[in-house]
C-alpha cells in the first residue's frame, strides 16, 4: 500500500473517531463517550412511588451509533452511607461528553 493511502486511511480513522473515546484511566472498563452535538431536551417522566431501599434514576439520552436514543428511567438499589448522583452530559470544547451516574459519599 502506498504511503499517500496510509495516510489518507489514517486521516479518516482520526475523523471518525471524533464520535466516542476510550479513556486509558485506572479503570480498563471505562468507556467516555463523546457526542458531537447537544443532547435533545430531557424527556419528563412520571416518577413512580417511593420504593423502600431504592431511588430513582431518571432517564437520559445516550449517544447510540451516531444518534441520541432515550433511555427511560429505573430503579437504583439504594447504598448506605452513599447518595446517588444522576449521569448528565457536560459540554466539552464543541463536543458534549456523557457524565455517568454514580454513587457518592
Amino acid at each position: 500500500m502506498k504511503t499517500t493511502t496510509r495516510l489518507l486511511l489514517a486521516q479518516l480513522a482520526l475523523t471518525c473517531a471524533g464520535t466516542f473515546a476510550v479513556s486509558a484511566s485506572a479503570s480498563a472498563a471505562e468507556v467516555v463517550l463523546v457526542a458531537p452535538s447537544a443532547p435533545p431536551p430531557i424527556r419528563y417522566e412520571a416518577v413512580p412511588a417511593p420504593r423502600t431501599g431504592y431511588v430513582w434514576d431518571r432517564g437520559h439520552w445516550r449517544w447510540d451509533r451516531g444518534r441520541y436514543v432515550w433511555v427511560p428511567g429505573h430503579w437504583q438499589r439504594v447504598r448506605v452511607g452513599y447518595a446517588w448522583r444522576p449521569g448528565h452530559w457536560a459540554r466539552r470544547g464543541p463536543n458534549w461528553v456523557w457524565v455517568p451516574g454514580h454513587w457518592a459519599r
